[in-house]
C-alpha cells in the first residue's frame, strides 16, 4: 500500500491561492456566465468539492460551450490561461487555448510549442498552433494584429467557440488611450478597447501587468518574455518604458488608472451618440444615384458633435471609408459654410456635394 508522501507526490499540486491569482480567476469569473450545467442552484463549488468533481467531470464536449483563450506565452495570457482553465468548467465551460505563431523573430515555433505545451498542462482542450504570414502592409505592429485576429477568428470558427479572451491589461489600455490621444484620433480612439466585442472579450482590463506577473510566479508559470516588449523602435514601447513612467513621476501615482477612467467614461458617450444615430438616421437618409444622400437641413439643426458623428457614420456603412477629423470638418462645411463650393474628394474615390438640400454621398 503507497504511503501518504507517495500519494502526495503523484497528485499533481494545485497552486496556493494568493490575491494575484484571485484577481485574475475573479475577472475570468465575470466575463463567463454559468452555462447552467451541473448544479441546480448555480453556486460555484471548489476543489474537493463533490459537486465540483461531477460537474467536471460530465461536461458534454458536444453540447458545453466553448471559451479559447489566445496564449502567446506572455506573463498577462498564461496567467489568463491558468485562471481560465481552473474557471471555466466551474460555470458550464470546456476551455481551449489559441496559440498564433506570426513567425517574425527567430525560434517563434518553439516558443509557440512551449505556450501550447503549458495550455495542455494546464488542462486546456482543444490546443490550437496557428502560423500566419504578417504581409508588413500598414507597418509591422498593425499587419501582424490583422494577421492575428485573422487566425483567431478561423480557429474559433473552427472549433465552435463562443468566447476568445485576450489578455489586454490596465496598462495596455492606458497605453492605448495615451496613443490615441498623440494621434489625434478623436474619442472613438481615446475610447480605448472595449471590454467585450463580438466574441472577443477582454476580462483582464482592470487587472494591472503587475499582478499577471506575479500570478504566473504563485501559480509556478514560467511565462515567455517577447524581446518586442522590449524594442524602443516601436511606440507602445516607448509609452510603456518612457512616457507613462515620466508622467507618473512627475504628475504623482495613478496615471494609468485615470487614463482608463477616462476611456471608460469616453466609451459610455461614444454609446450614446451610436444610439442616437441609430433612432435618427433613417429619418433623414434617403438613397441616391451610386450612393446615399442626408437631410442638409437636418445636419445643420443638430450639434456640431452629433452632426460630424452622422457624416462618419454614414460614410464609413455606405462605403467602407473612415475619415479623418479634417475631411469629416470640410464635408461639414457643405452644411455649415454653404456659398456654392463644388464636390469634395474623399478617399477610395467617394464624393460629396450639396445638392437641392441634400448633402449627396457617391462613389466613383
Amino acid at each position: 500500500m503507497p504511503s501518504d508522501e507517495s500519494a502526495d507526490a503523484a497528485t499533481p499540486r494545485r497552486p496556493r491561492l494568493t490575491p494575484p491569482i484571485a484577481d485574475v480567476r475573479r475577472a475570468v469569473r465575470d466575463v463567463l456566465p454559468a452555462a447552467g450545467r451541473g448544479s441546480d442552484t448555480g453556486a460555484v463549488s471548489g476543489p474537493g468539492d463533490d459537486r465540483f468533481e461531477t460537474r467536471s467531470a460530465l461536461l458534454d464536449p458536444q453540447t458545453a460551450p466553448l471559451v479559447l483563450v489566445a496564449l502567446s506565452g506572455g506573463a498577462d495570457s498564461l496567467a489568463l490561461a491558468a485562471a481560465t482553465a481552473f474557471e471555466a468548467p466551474r460555470a458550464g465551460w470546456r476551455a481551449g487555448a489559441v496559440i498564433v505563431d506570426h513567425g517574425l523573430q527567430s525560434g517563434s515555433a518553439d516558443v509557440a510549442a512551449r505556450a501550447a505545451r503549458q495550455a495542455r498542462e494546464l488542462g486546456l482542450d482543444p490546443v490550437v498552433v496557428r502560423a500566419v504570414e504578417v504581409s508588413g502592409e500598414g507597418g509591422p505592429e498593425a499587419s501582424a494584429r490583422t494577421a492575428r485576429y485573422a487566425a483567431l477568428d478561423a480557429v474559433a470558427d473552427e472549433t465552435g467557440a463562443t468566447v476568445v479572451l485576450l489578455g489586454h491589461t490596465l496598462d495596455d489600455q492606458a497605453e492605448t488611450v495615451l496613443l490615441g490621444l498623440a494621434r489625434g484620433s478623436g474619442t472613438a480612439s481615446l475610447a480605448g478597447m472595449p471590454a467585450r466585442s463580438g466574441r472577443y472579450a477582454r476580462p483582464l482590463l482592470a487587472v494591472r501587468r503587475a499582478t499577471t506577473r506575479h500570478a504566473c510566479r504563485d501559480a509556478g508559470l514560467e511565462p515567455w518574455d517577447d524581446p518586442h516588449n522590449t524594442d524602443p523602435s516601436y511606440a507602445r514601447v516607448r509609452v510603456r518604458e518612457r512616457v507613462l513612467p515620466m508622467l507618473e513621476a512627475e504628475l504623482g501615482p495613478g496615471i494609468a488608472d485615470a487614463l482608463v477612467r477616462t476611456a471608460a467614461q469616453l466609451r459610455e458617450d461614444e454609446s450614446a451618440f451610436a444610439e442616437q444615430i441609430d433612432e435618427f438616421i433613417e429619418e433623414i437618409c434617403e438613397p441616391a444615384e451610386a450612393g446615399i444622400a442626408v437631410s442638409a437641413r437636418a445636419l445643420a439643426a443638430n450639434p456640431a458633435a452629433l452632426r460630424q458623428r452622422i457624416i462618419r457614420h454614414v460614410v464609413a456603412s455606405e462605403f467602407g471609408v473612415s475619415l479623418t477629423r479634417a475631411q469629416t470638418l470640410e464635408v461639414a462645411r457643405l452644411v455649415t459654410d454653404w456659398h456654392g463650393q463644388g464636390p469634395i474628394d474623399l478617399p477610395d474615390g467617394v464624393r460629396a456635394r450639396r445638392e437641392r438640400g441634400l448633402l449627396v454621398f457617391s462613389a466613383g
